[in-house]
C-alpha cells in the first residue's frame, strides 16, 4: 500500500503484521522521515523546521507480511528429536504442518490442523450397501422466456414458409448450377445432355416401332372375288327393274405392302367405299375388323363387300352399267361383257396411330363377280 501524501500514514489492515507493529512511544526518527528519494542529502533539522520533501520515504510502504527474517532452506535447520528437517515455507498454508502465526488463533499450540474425513458420495453409499445404481438425471435449467418471434417460428405457417424458402433457394441453386437434384451428379448441365439423350433413344425407338400406312393394289386377274361361304348367303342376289335397283356380295382381292414396317400390322377397323368410276356414285361398302398383317411382305387380303344400289327408273347410268357389266354372256356379242370400272377408298384405324388414315384404289378393267341368268329380265 501507498500512503497519501496529504494524510497521515494509515495502519496496516494485515493481521500477520499487526501483531509485530510496534507502537510508538516517542517523536520518530526525523532521518527517516525526512529523507527524500530526490533530495536524499537534505538533513532532519530542515524537517524540524517545517520544510517537508514531496517523495516516498521507507514509511509509504509496509511488507505483506511480518518483518522477522523468513526461515528457509537447509540453512536454517532444527534438530527434532536427532531429525534434521528443512523448514517448508507452505506448512502454514495447506495444513501440513505447524502453524507459526497466531493472528487468527492466539493461544493455539498444536502440531498442525486436523485434516476432515472426505464425504462419500452418494453412488458409493448405495453401492457398499448393496442398493441399486442411482440414476442421475439431469434436469435442464430454467431459461428465458420466448418471445412472439420464437412462438410464431414453431406455428405450422412459419414451418411451411421455411419450407417454401428452402425449396426456393434448392431450385435457384440447381438453375444457377451450383447443386444437384440426386445428390451432386443431376445438375442443370446433366439433364440437358440426358434430355438430349433420352430424345434420340426415344427417336430410334419409335423409328422401328411406330407402324406405316400402308399402301394397297388389287389384283391385276381378279380385282372382285364372288362371295362364298357365310358371307354370300347373308346378302341377296339379284338385279331389279321395278324398283330399279341391284344387290350382290363379293370379295375385294388386295395386296398390301407392309414394308415400311418393322413389327406386325394390326387394323383395329376397316371401311371400305365403293364408287362408281364413271358416274361417282356409291355402289357398295364393307366393313372389316381384327386383321393383323405381317411386317416386311405383300400380304393379300379379301375384302368383304356389299354393292347395293337404288334408283328411279332403269334409264340411271350406274344402274345400267352395272347391269350390262353382270349380264350373261349370251347376251353379248363374242360373249364378252363390259368390265366395271370402280374406286375403293379405305378408311383404316391402325393399332399404335392416333388418327385415321385413309387410302384409294381404282380398277378400269375388272370382271363383275356375278353373272345373271339368261332369262333374266
Amino acid at each position: 500500500m501507498v500512503s497519501s501524501f496529504y494524510g497521515g500514514r494509515k495502519s496496516s489492515v494485515d493481521a500477520l503484521n499487526r501483531e509485530y507493529q510496534a507502537q510508538p512511544t516517542g517523536p520518530s526518527r526525523g532521518r527517516d522521515d525526512a529523507s527524500s528519494f530526490f533530495q536524499p542529502e537534505r538533513s532532519s533539522a530542515d524537517h524540524l523546521n517545517g520544510r517537508s520533501s514531496s517523495g516516498y520515504n521507507r514509511g509509504t510502504f509496509y511488507p505483506g507480511g511480518r518483518e522477522e527474517p523468513l526461515k528457509g532452506g537447509r540453512d536454517e535447520e532444527k534438530d527434532l528429536g536427532g531429525e534434521t528437517e528443512a523448514w517448508d515455507v507452505y506448512a502454514d498454508f495447506n495444513n501440513a504442518g505447524p502453524r507459526y502465526s497466531t493472528a487468527f488463533g492466539v493461544g493455539q499450540t498444536q502440531a498442525g490442523y486436523t485434516a476432515l474425513p472426505p464425504t462419500p458420495s452418494v453412488a458409493k453409499e448405495g453401492l457398499t450397501e448393496g442398493a441399486s445404481k442411482v440414476e442421475m438425471v439431469t434436469v435442464p435449467a430454467l431459461g428465458a422466456e420466448w418471445g412472439k418471434e420464437e412462438m410464431r417460428q414453431m406455428t405450422k405457417a412459419a414451418k411451411r414458409e421455411r419450407k417454401q424458402e428452402s425449396r426456393s433457394e434448392f431450385w435457384k441453386s440447381w438453375n444457377r448450377g451450383e447443386r444437384g437434384l440426386c445428390g451432386h451428379y443431376f445438375t442443370r448441365r446433366t439433364l440437358v445432355f440426358f434430355l438430349f439423350g433420352l430424345c434420340c433413344v426415344i427417336g430410334i425407338v419409335l423409328a422401328f416401332t411406330i407402324p406405316r400406312v400402308p399402301s394397297f393394289a388389287f389384283n391385276g386377274r381378279t380385282p372382285l372375288v364372288n362371295a362364298t361361304g357365310s358371307w354370300g348367303s347373308a346378302v341377296p342376289t339379284g338385279f331389279s327393274r321395278a324398283p330399279t335397283n341391284f344387290s350382290f356380295p363379293a370379295y375385294a382381292s388386295l395386296q398390301v405392302n407392309t414394308q415400311a414396317n418393322y413389327l406386325p400390322l394390326r387394323f383395329t377397323h376397316m371401311h371400305a367405299t365403293v364408287y362408281d368410276l364413271e358416274t361417282s356414285r356409291q355402289v357398295g361398302s364393307g366393313d372389316y375388323s381384327g386383321i393383323t398383317l405381317p411386317a416386311k411382305s405383300f400380304p393379300e387380303i379379301r375384302l368383304p363387300l356389299n354393292f347395293t344400289y337404288f334408283t328411279s327408273n332403269t334409264s340411271d347410268q350406274t344402274w345400267q352399267n352395272w347391269y350390262n357389266a353382270c349380264n350373261n354372256k349370251i347376251n353379248h356379242p363374242e360373249n364378252k361383257r363390259p368390265p366395271v370400272k370402280f374406286l375403293l377408298v379405305l378408311d383404316m384405324n391402325i393399332l399404335g396411330l392416333p388418327s385415321k388414315h385413309s387410302t384409294s384404289a381404282q380398277v378400269s378393267d375388272a370382271d363383275c363377280p356375278i353373272e345373271l341368268p339368261v332369262n333374266a329380265s
